[in-house]
């Protein structure tokens, strides 16, 4: 793997987690968000990851013999699609609310803060190994440059 790859790599993994956090962050933002233009109230939203280029395939069998299959030209990762969860609405009882039904429950968002929180700490850890990683690969650049040097 050359050494610029893995800037590629790790960027791509930066790119995603900022767009996961920033989707993280909708949710929390939309917590008791009742009414919204599609009508009812605000659901979750997930992020969708995938690899970038090909994949590595193994057969099985074959893993411990000269015949395994080796494909190794993944080059970082990519959001697929951000999808909306199925999960469904939180009842609250609050009849004095202006988007309570006849018998005075209010349907609420399906974000549980615990678990968007979670999700944040999470991406924020992944963020941070990217940025670690980047790090990394210019000191190893900066140290082969110094080698060339002497």
């Amino acid at each position: 793997m050359a050494l610029f790859n893995v800037f590629e790599i790790s960027a791509s993994g930066l790119t995603a987690e900022r767009l996961r956090m920033d989707v993280i962050s909708n949710n929390i933002a939309n917590v008791n968000t009742t009414r919204t233009v599609e009508g009812g109230p605000y659901k979750r939203q997930r992020v969708i990851f995938e690899p970038r280029g090909e994949q590595v395939g193994f057969i099985f069998p074959a893993i411990f013999s000269d015949k395994a299959k080796r494909v190794h030209q993944f080059q970082g990762v990519r959001v697929t699609q951000i999808v909306t969860d199925p999960s469904p609405a939180r009842l609250v009882y609050d009849p004095g609310h202006p988007d309570a039904d006849e018998n005075g429950y209010v349907h609420m968002p399906n974000v549980n803060i615990v678990q968007e929180m979670v999700d944040m700490i999470s991406a924020t850890r992944a963020y941070e190994a990217n940025v670690t990683a980047i790090n990394s690969a210019k000191q190893m650049a900066a140290k082969a440059l110094d080698i060339l040097n002497i």
